[in-house]
């Protein structure tokens, strides 16, 4: 898995640079994107990028459709193996609402399906698996939606130049102290409680998602803004929960604020924790690279305590029994 996180930059580049072709949705104004896992973590990546225009955009991570959708709506629908049943149930609803319908998939039944309903279906190929195919669908996606993210070239292009350099600092090939990567994967100690200011919450939830299924770890999150009017009050109680702080450079003025008062409290409690900063450059920019930080963190943390990151058996489990 290792190799392929390597090569995440080529295959953002290789993505980003494919024949998929162009298609654009007149009268939009209501966007969802709908996907479960690293698919709805690329939803919640368009949102972000999407967060300062004029379009509504919901995120769905389940079954149903928001009761706000119409023929001006469109649904953009993400499932990497193309056979989420949730997806594809969200899909079918899509179409019977009479919303614009777009489905990226690498085959299976959501292709089947669009070919059968006359669906525009794009077909992007798996990496490995579903968790490392995250840059390929990505960047992918956003080649062929550019008609509706509004994000330039250029800021895409300064997106993989971000990951290029960051690639020199933590892969394989630098299994050294300054790799910082391997850093928070050494300084993880416990059940990570994972803060993160609300423009960065996809990168945040992904490293939870990550941890849980590379690492085969327990993780937990939660906005900081919120947290101060609640989960904070946990930690008047002893326990086994490290606190990660996910912040960006240009967070609101009064989200920086929080931070400050919240590691002055951790400090006056002796409570150790980890700061991760999502650097600079757009949106877009920032989230790739905290993506791609957090995610090889989590294939070392897997190194570390001896555990293959593969295999998911309990994610087999469950979807054998659905």
């Amino acid at each position: 898995m290792y190799k392929i996180y390597d090569r995440w930059p080529d295959i953002a580049k290789e993505s980003f640079e494919s024949d998929q072709s162009f298609i654009d949705f007149n009268n939009v104004d209501h966007i969802v994107f709908a996907g479960m896992g690293g698919s709805g973590t690329i939803g919640s990546v368009f949102s972000s990028i999407l967060s300062k225009s004029n379009i509504h955009v919901s995120v769905v991570k389940g079954y149903v459709l928001p009761k706000t959708v119409d023929k001006e709506t469109l649904v953009v629908t993400t499932s990497v193996s193309g056979n989420t049943i949730e997806t594809l149930t969200v899909l079918d609803s899509a179409k019977k609402n009479n919303c614009k319908v777009i489905a990226f998939s690498s085959g299976g039944k959501m292709e089947e399906y669009s070919y059968k309903n006359k669906i525009p279906h794009r077909k992007i190929p798996i990496v490995h698996s579903p968790r490392t195919s995250f840059t390929s669908f990505l960047y992918s996606m956003l080649k062929a939606l550019n008609g509706i993210i509004p994000i330039p070239k250029e800021q895409v292009n300064e997106s993989i130049k971000e990951m290029y350099r960051l690639k020199n600092e933590i892969s394989s090939e630098n299994l050294s102290e300054n790799n910082p990567a391997l850093s928070l994967a050494e300084c993880i100690n416990g059940i990570p409680l994972i803060y993160y200011p609300a423009g960065l919450e996809s990168a945040a939830i992904r490293f939870k998602n990550s941890l849980q299924e590379n690492a085969k770890s327990h993780a937990m999150t939660e906005d900081i803004v919120e947290a101060c009017h609640n989960g904070i009050v946990s930690w008047e109680q002893s326990s086994n929960i490290m606190p990660i702080l996910i912040q960006g450079k240009e967070d609101y003025i009064k989200t920086k604020e929080r931070w400050s008062v919240v590691k002055e409290f951790f400090q006056s409690k002796d409570i150790e924790y980890k700061e991760v900063f999502s650097g600079d450059g757009n949106i877009l920019t920032k989230l790739i690279r905290l993506i791609y930080l957090l995610d090889y963190s989590t294939i070392y943390r897997a190194v570390l305590l001896e555990i293959d990151p593969t295999p998911v058996d309990s994610i087999d489990f469950i979807k054998k029994r659905l």
